[in-house]
C-alpha cells in the first residue's frame, strides 16, 4: 500500500479531491473529480464552518473555543477555505472578503486593536497592551486569508502588500511593531539570526502573503525574508504539521504576536517550494533530508500531537516536496549560522 491509495481512503471529499488533482494531476474535466467538487460543502470540515457565517459575511468564531474578532476569526476561516479549495469563485468566501475589505483603513492596513482584540462573553479582551501603534500582522493575518482565497491581485489586497513593504526593515525583516516611536523588543522565541530587530512571527506572517501572490512570490522581498527564516536551523518534530492542524480546526487559532511562535518546517517547506528556493542551497536540501527521515514506512507522515491530522500533513509535505522537484532556482546567500533562542548565562561560580 502506498500514500495515494491512504490519502484515498480519507472521508473527506476536500482531501480526495486535493489530492487527485495536486499529487495525480487529474484534470477538472476527470469524473472523479467532478464527483468530489460536488460533495465537498457536504464535508463537515466546510459545512461546520460556513454554518457559522453571520449574515453581515463575518465569523464571530471559526470553532466553541475561539476567542477571536471578528475580523481575526473572518481571516481564519477564509483561510481555511482557501486551502480546503475554496476561492472567490464561492458566495460564502465573496462575502467574507467583502467584510474584511470594508474594514480596511486608507492607508490598505487593518485597524490593530480590531485585529488583535477578542471577547469572551460579550466582554472586550485585549492580549496585553504595550502601546503599540503598529504590528505587521495587524494586516498579514487579514491579508494572508484574503490571498489564499485568490484576492491577492485585488487593488484593495494590492494596497495592503504596500502597506506592508513600507513596514519592512532595511536587512528584510519585519519587526515586531512601533511603541512610543521605538522598535518593539523581540522575544528571544521570535528572533532571527542575522537580524537585530526583525521578529520571526511576523516575518513569517507577511511572508505567508507574498508567498500567495502570483508575481510577488518570487520577488526579491520574499526571496529576502525566507532567506532570513532558513537561518533559523533547528530541528523540532513534534511541530511538523503544526500549521495544517490548525488550517483544518484541530489546533486552536490563538495568539497575536505568538501566532506563529511554534516553528514549523512544513509551512517552511511549503514556502519555500511557493517562493522558488532550490534544493541546490544546502539549508533547503538539509530540510529536505530531515523531512524525508521522518516519512513512515507507507510514505506518510505522523502528525504526533493529533494522528487524525496525519493524512492532511502528509498530504502538504508531498505537495511540497513535488513542486522543489520543479522549478525554484533560488540559492541563498546567507551564512549559516548556528541558532539559539536565549544565550547561556555564564556560570557565577
Amino acid at each position: 500500500m502506498t500514500w495515494a491509495a491512504l490519502l484515498l481512503a480519507d472521508p473527506s471529499p476536500c482531501l480526495r479531491l486535493l489530492v487527485l488533482r495536486e499529487l495525480l494531476g487529474r484534470s477538472i474535466d476527470d469524473e472523479e473529480v467532478r464527483e468530489l467538487a460536488g460533495l465537498r460543502e457536504q464535508d463537515p470540515l466546510v459545512a461546520d464552518l460556513l454554518a457559522l457565517q453571520q449574515p453581515d459575511g463575518s465569523w464571530g468564531r471559526v470553532d466553541a473555543q475561539s476567542q477571536l474578532s471578528r475580523l481575526r476569526a473572518t481571516a481564519v476561516a477564509l483561510s481555511r477555505l482557501g486551502y480546503l479549495g475554496f476561492d472567490s469563485g464561492h458566495p460564502a468566501v465573496r462575502r467574507g472578503a467583502e467584510f474584511l475589505f470594508s474594514h480596511q483603513q486608507p492607508d490598505g492596513s487593518w485597524s490593530l486593536a480590531e485585529t488583535r482584540s477578542g471577547t469572551i462573553d460579550g466582554h472586550l479582551i485585549e492580549e496585553g497592551d504595550e502601546g503599540y501603534s503598529m504590528i505587521p500582522l495587524q494586516t498579514a493575518l487579514p491579508l494572508q486569508g484574503l490571498a489564499v482565497c485568490s484576492y491577492a491581485t485585488d487593488p484593495r489586497a494590492e494596497r495592503a502588500y504596500e502597506w506592508l513593504l513600507a513596514q519592512r526593515l532595511e536587512d528584510g525583516a519585519w519587526p515586531t511593531g512601533i511603541a512610543s516611536g521605538n522598535y518593539g523588543y523581540v522575544g528571544g522565541y521570535r528572533r532571527l539570526a542575522h537580524s537585530r530587530w526583525g521578529c520571526r512571527s511576523n516575518t513569517t506572517g507577511a511572508l505567508a502573503c507574498f508567498a500567495h501572490h502570483p508575481e510577488r512570490r518570487t520577488g526579491a522581498e520574499a526571496r529576502r525574508a525566507l532567506d532570513l527564516l532558513l537561518g533559523r536551523e533547528t530541528r523540532e518534530r513534534q511541530n511538523l504539521g503544526f500549521e495544517v492542524a490548525r488550517l483544518i480546526g484541530v489546533e486552536r487559532a490563538r495568539g497575536f504576536l505568538t501566532y506563529y511562535a511554534r516553528f514549523d518546517l512544513a509551512l517552511v517547506l511549503d514556502l519555500c517550494s511557493r517562493v522558488g528556493f532550490s534544493r541546490d542551497d544546502p539549508r533547503v536540501a538539509d530540510l529536505v533530508a530531515f523531512v524525508q527521515e521522518q516519512q513512515g514506512p507507507y510514505g506518510m507522515w505522523e502528525y504526533v500531537p493529533h494522528p487524525q491530522v496525519s493524512r492532511w500533513v502528509s498530504f502538504n509535505l508531498l505537495r511540497s516536496l513535488s513542486r522543489l522537484d520543479g522549478s525554484g532556482d533560488w540559492v541563498g546567500l546567507e551564512p549559516r549560522t548556528p541558532f539559539q533562542a536565549y544565550a547561556r548565562r555564564a556560570r557565577r561560580f
